[in-house]
């Protein structure tokens, strides 16, 4: 009976033990525990969560995943380092966070009303977004005017980095929008079944090119916090947020198939897999080993919830 019921909620079980396992790992790591080391913590997962509150909506909608929004952060950064060197803070971020939305706006527009395949339209948007951006950036490199001052939006908020803030008011926002409006609603009823919600009437381009205009809206933010944190921006700083992204919005239990999904559990789920990244930091493993685990858990979570899904 114990092990039938195990394997009819596989993600759960798997949940359970991994949660566990995690816990034992943090906890006989030399210096997880220290301040420095969790604040490292607290602002790295403000990075990545944004991407992935972001992520979570697309997916929500049924549209899978976005490849791009991994290169959209790198870009943002760098618009908004140049339109803060031109109109200064309040005009940058206005700026940057217009160009963030609407950029991955029209990827939306282009997978709702043409229903191209979204892998494929992520994929040439990443494309484009990378060679425009080095049109722009001979150098590779783009840097912030010296002495420049962005206020509270650089330091600490009631003792934790602005950046997780930044990140919790994200999640609130996007979980608001889930839970509480016709937006979210419509967002739920087309990733459930896209043919069902037109039936009904629902205009479902509209609603997922809402989806991921609010995703590039939330990526767009990560990209300025890079950029404030570093007084630079780069493509580099982009690289790999999309894959962390995808294992953050599945680990915290979003449906790959659509229709389901929260952005607080996918907060939780951005935590687990910075805690991992700290971990293995901490432990001396290279950046390649933080790659091939975001791979490894984002395969292992879509074979469990294609188990699930057959149970």
């Amino acid at each position: 009976m114990i092990e039938s019921g195990f394997w009819r909620s596989p993600l759960a079980a798997a949940r359970a033990v991994a949660a566990i396992a995690l816990a034992l790992a943090a906890l006989s790591t030399p210096g997880f525990l220290s301040q420095p080391s969790l604040l490292s913590l607290l602002t790295t997962v403000s990075f990545i969560g944004c991407v992935a509150v972001g992520m979570t909506l697309i997916t929500i909608s049924g549209n899978i995943m976005s490849f791009s929004l991994g290169a959209l952060v790198g870009a943002t950064a760098m618009v908004f380092i140049l339109t803060v060197n031109f109109g200064g803070v309040v005009f940058g971020f206005a700026a940057t966070l217009a160009f963030a939305a609407l950029t991955n706006a029209v990827q939306g527009f282009v997978i709702g009303a043409v229903r191209a395949n979204p892998i494929i339209v992520s994929i040439a948007a990443t494309a484009l977004i990378y060679g425009v951006a080095e049109a722009f950036a001979e150098s590779g490199a783009i840097y912030a005017a010296a002495g420049r001052d962005y206020g509270i939006f650089r330091g600490k908020m009631i003792g934790l980095p602005i950046e997780f803030v930044v990140l919790i008011g994200a999640a609130a926002v996007a979980q608001f929008l889930l839970s509480c409006t016709v937006f979210g609603r419509n967002l739920i009823m087309s990733g459930s079944s896209l043919a069902a919600a037109e039936t009904l009437g629902l205009r479902t381009w509209r609603t997922v090119t809402g989806a991921y205009l609010w995703a590039g809206l939330f990526a767009g933010l990560a990209g300025i916090m890079l950029a404030i944190r570093y007084d630079s921006a780069s493509m580099s700083y982009g690289i790999g947020y999309e894959y962390n992204a995808m294992a953050a919005v599945l680990v915290g239990g979003t449906a790959i198939k659509g229709g389901e999904g929260s952005a607080l559990r996918t907060l939780i789920g951005a935590l687990v897999i910075a805690t991992i990244e700290a971990m293995l930091l901490l432990r001396g493993f290279r950046q390649e080993w933080q790659f091939l685990l975001a791979g490894v858990i984002v395969l292992a979570m879509v074979a469990l919830q294609t188990r699930g899904g057959r149970d």
